[in-house]
């Protein structure tokens, strides 16, 4: 079958050579898989790079500071952007910082800062929305968007603006708008107890966030000033990127803190969330993600922590368990968290999670997980990946019980990593090599495991049943991962399958809520360092014969 898939490639190659206008699409299957095999095995691009060096394929693997675009549907932005931007306020950029960082202030800025995403969510429990939704696209930058738009229209759709070619950018079916923000943090990692939960004065580098638009850029899609400055190596001017956690943190709770922090100020006192301002009103609290349930980005929507490496302990927090954060008065718990860690198992991790770490899996102890199922007196219906069984048929019988019983729901899937199968461009589940080695799939791993969506949908099942209404957070995770390892094949595979997920969200309103009653946000939590130099490579049809087919 490889040879017989590599002789079409080749034949596809050939008849380009030949017919030169014919598109290199529909010549040769899955042309951006062989694109990234090529720039993987020759260190070398042309039409794409990854950090500060035009023609290396890849100089840099980490986020950067890049303004990250936002989609707002049921809700408008001018209450946070343009005039109102806090960019534009001195005292507001002192507030955010704790300090006026050098080059900051903007009078002119149009772009906001990532806390207002908060503060958005705040508007709209304000004014009465009964549905609130947060979907993060974890790691997905402008760059990244107009990528997988190109790809998928086979056409160049967009240069600057909002775009098209995705549905969350097309979407007509309530009112809609655009906008983008910084996601500096507000000073880097200091040293932490994880034990006693405290922050070590005076233990970080000295540095902080900030955004200077001379040399980040005034919009996402602006070629930067300067792009070593956007992954903090500008000397004299070294703002910081964020992390996950930083960037999830400002997100859910209005405040800026430092990498590495769940829910955490700067000195590590508990910040309250927008999770737990819906609760105290008698709205649902769910979190799907399609990575470990208690990493940075789905920690945040509910738990506390100073390190988010703590993983049991933030589960235990999204679960309603006593935790190193909540010892004698735990939180109350999410009432949908379905998301994946199933399977790994850890022998000892107490240096990163802690003395009060239980040997097996990473992500939940075993002895967690028998108290909050409901067979054992728990609050949750508990659904986990079982052998010969199709995730979306565990998943969906789970949810039905859940709501029978008028229970909690609590997914459990993954495969080794602690992820759902990376899905390709293509739509497939077979990744080649980014910079680290391609991971491969059994079709065990793909059928027991849902997608995105249907986890999605689950949880949207089951909160929809709370009258008051819900707060829901979507992580489509693996885009990260994807732009971590340098793997556009990955990353665009994984920005449809989030779309996915957004189309089960807007079909889900259209057909048992409103536009007037929800409020459903589209964003990242910070960008990576993509450079696509040559925008039609994306379709297929600017290539020429002289790339060379090889199987991974």
């Amino acid at each position: 079958m490889k040879i017989w898939t590599c002789w079409i490639r080749c034949w596809g190659l050939l008849l380009l050579a030949i017919y030169p206008d014919a598109s290199f699409a529909q010549q040769v299957p899955d042309f951006l898989r062989a694109l990234q095999l090529q720039a993987v095995e020759t260190e070398k691009s042309n039409w794409m790079h990854w950090g500060i060096q035009p023609g290396v394929y890849s100089s840099w693997t980490n986020h950067s500071n890049r303004l990250i675009p936002i989609y707002s549907f049921g809700i408008q932005l001018d209450s946070v952007r343009g005039e109102n931007s806090v960019y534009r306020d001195a005292e507001k950029i002192q507030a955010l910082y704790g300090k006026l960082p050098a080059s900051t202030l903007n009078p002119d800025a149009e772009y906001f800062d990532q806390t207002d995403v908060y503060r958005l969510q705040q508007q709209a429990l304000a004014s009465g929305k009964k549905h609130i939704i947060l979907m993060v696209f974890d790691g997905m930058d402008w760059q990244t968007t107009q990528a997988a738009a190109i790809y998928k229209a086979k056409k160049v759709v967009y240069t600057e603006g909002r775009g098209t070619g995705l549905a969350f950018l097309d979407y007509q079916g309530g009112p809609s708008d655009y906008g983008f923000f910084v996601t500096a943090p507000y000073n880097n990692d200091p040293k932490t107890d994880v034990n006693s939960q405290t922050v070590i004065p005076g233990a970080d580098d000295g540095r902080s966030g900030g955004y200077a638009a001379d040399f980040g850029g005034k919009f996402p899609w602006a070629r930067p000033g300067d792009p070593a400055y956007l992954i903090s190596q500008r000397k004299s001017l070294p703002h910081l990127y964020t992390d996950s956690a930083a960037s999830a943190t400002s997100m859910t709770t209005g405040r800026k803190t430092f990498n590495a922090a769940i829910n955490v100020g700067p000195k590590g006192e508990k910040l309250e969330t927008i999770a737990d301002q819906c609760q105290r009103q008698g709205y649902g609290i769910g979190v799907v993600t399609s990575v470990p349930i208690s990493h940075a980005t789905p920690a945040c929507a509910y738990a506390h922590n100073v390190d988010r490496d703590d993983y049991q302990d933030l589960s235990r927090d999204l679960l309603g368990l006593k935790s190193v954060s909540h010892r004698d008065d735990p939180l109350a718990g999410v009432d949908v968290l379905i998301g994946c860690g199933w399977g790994e198992i850890m022998d000892d991790d107490r240096e990163k999670q802690g003395q009060n770490f239980v040997p097996g899996n990473k992500f939940l102890a075993a002895s967690d997980l028998a108290a909050i199922d409901l067979r054992e007196g728990g609050r949750y219906v508990v659904a986990q990946r079982t052998a010969n069984c199709a995730g979306e048929t565990v998943l969906a019988a789970a949810t039905e019980q859940t709501i029978e019983t008028k229970s909690r729901l609590f997914g459990f899937f993954g495969i080794s990593g602690g992820h759902l199968p990376f899905q390709t461009a293509d739509g497939k589940y077979d990744p080649t090599r980014g910079v680290t080695s391609a991971e491969r799939y059994s079709d065990a791993d793909v059928t027991e495991n849902p997608t995105l969506a249907e986890m999605t949908v689950a949880a949207l099942s089951v909160l929809q049943h709370h009258e008051r209404g819900f707060w829901l957070m979507v992580e489509a995770g693996d885009v990260d991962w994807a732009n971590h390892n340098n793997n556009i094949d990955d990353s665009i595979g994984a920005v449809l399958s989030g779309e996915a997920a957004f189309n089960a969200i807007t079909n889900w309103v259209e057909k048992n809520s409103s536009w007037d009653e929800t409020v459903l946000i589209v964003t990242s939590d910070h960008g990576h360092l993509l450079f696509v130099d040559d925008l039609p490579t994306l379709t297929g049809t600017r290539l020429g014969a002289d790339i060379e087919v090889k199987q991974d």
